[in-house]
């Protein structure tokens, strides 16, 4: 196998699957901010010619000028209409539109109701640790990161406790992508079905909140507000909305869980730094999601003949920004593949986008990320007490999530 140095650089196609289950993609990463840091791959028989963005200010530069780069023109992943799903959704349109649905939402994660929020996502996570067994092999991914953030959905939508791992569920066939390899759904027609079982049920809730006084969830929100009350009648785009705070709220918390665990275990100088300086977890929790990127990239289409980086951009063609490459950028980030759990200014990144589209749910991961670390902290203060103790399984779902179906733990008395 070719290294990423070896392969012609009109060759270099990094929309492949295999890259991140590998982690190789860095490789071709490097390489490209390198010699091409606007990249042109006209060679993908999946998605088709595309654009790599692989700079940070480059990024940048594509999320602030959404009159050129939309979102809503043909969806917003390397896959045509947003993973295939040909749902709209707000995170896929364009101002005005995309402003209007976005507020309708936000007051879930106002500051004021992420300190409401605080008691109770501490008082969840206290009983999941507390639950944990000790000096025994467990996943990770499945008692720790998907209950917590399933949890935390549950409660955002006001949906029932009891069933809440369908939310799991149905974010993991939301995100998989068939037509790329993923085992998680046998077609694209099974894919829908089960799809179209989620839209039934959030149907039902629809109605129920929309008949009674506005609460602070998620689907009493949209029930009540102006823009956003007639979506049941617009069933695609309310199934689209559903994927988007399903998957949101659930893949890139969850990743970023799993994640921090490895991130410490491979870098054990900074596993001791954050057991001597707890104070550090407020630091370490967004390097941990710069670390992860868990949201791979996003997509944009030109709407009109432009140059981006010197390059001549075409009307209609295919941008695709990738975080993962920008969260690395020399350029922008001091030693940025060095995990650092107290650099001066973790912040300064693009996990979470930036712009407008930037994502919606952001502090409400950090506040999850937080408390589980602070927790966990009180419990198990040992440099590596929780100690991964066998390979880490990646998500088989698409290229667009970067995260673990499974991840072997062993907490150590």
């Amino acid at each position: 196998m070719l290294s990423p140095n070896e392969v012609p650089l009109d060759q270099i196609d990094v929309a492949d699957a295999e890259l991140f289950r590998s982690d190789a993609v860095f490789g071709y990463f490097d390489r490209l901010r390198r010699e091409d840091p606007i990249h042109y791959c006209s060679t993908n028989k999946l998605y088709g010619p595309y654009w790599s963005v692989t700079r940070f200010k480059d990024i940048v530069e594509v999320e602030t000028k959404p009159q050129i780069f939309s979102s809503e023109a043909r969806g917003i992943t390397i896959e045509d209409d947003t993973l295939g799903l040909g749902t709209p959704m707000f995170i896929a349109m364009d101002p005005p539109k995309h402003g209007e649905q976005r507020m309708s939402v936000s007051p879930a994660v106002s500051p004021e109701n992420l300190m409401n929020l605080e008691v109770g996502i501490r008082q969840r996570t206290n009983e999941v640790l507390d639950g944990l067994p000790v000096n025994q092999t467990f996943d990770w991914v499945d008692r720790v990161s998907i209950e917590l953030t399933t949890q935390m959905l549950a409660i955002l939508f006001g949906f029932p406790q009891e069933h809440r791992r369908m939310l799991t569920r149905w974010s993991e066939v939301g995100s998989a992508s068939p037509e790329s390899g993923s085992s998680v759904v046998e077609s694209p027609e099974a894919r829908m079905q089960e799809l179209h079982m989620c839209l039934g049920y959030f149907t039902a809730l629809w109605h129920q909140r929309a008949a009674a006084e506005p609460q602070p969830d998620l689907i009493s929100m949209l029930a009540h507000a102006e823009a956003t009350r007639d979506m049941p009648s617009r069933p695609l785009e309310f199934l689209g909305n559903l994927m988007l705070l399903i998957i949101g709220g659930n893949d890139t918390t969850r990743s970023t869980m799993s994640g921090s665990v490895l991130a410490l275990n491979r870098n054990p100088e900074e596993y001791r730094k954050l057991c001597a300086r707890p104070e550090l977890v407020t630091s370490f929790v967004p390097e941990a999601i710069r670390w992860q990127t868990p949201l791979t990239h996003m997509r944009r289409t030109a709407l009109c003949d432009t140059m981006l980086g010197g390059k001549q951009i075409r009307k209609g063609d295919r941008i695709v920004m990738w975080y993962l490459s920008g969260n690395r950028d020399p350029q922008s980030i001091e030693r940025p593949d060095e995990f650092i759990i107290d650099r001066k200014n973790p912040r300064h990144q693009i996990a979470f986008g930036f712009g407008i589209h930037r994502c919606l749910g952001n502090r409400l991961a950090e506040l999850q990320l937080r408390v589980l670390w602070e927790e966990a902290l009180k419990r198990w203060n040992k440099p590596m007490q929780i100690e991964v103790v066998g390979d880490p399984v990646p998500v088989d779902t698409s290229i667009i999530f970067r995260g673990f179906s499974h991840l072997p733990v062993r907490i150590n008395a």
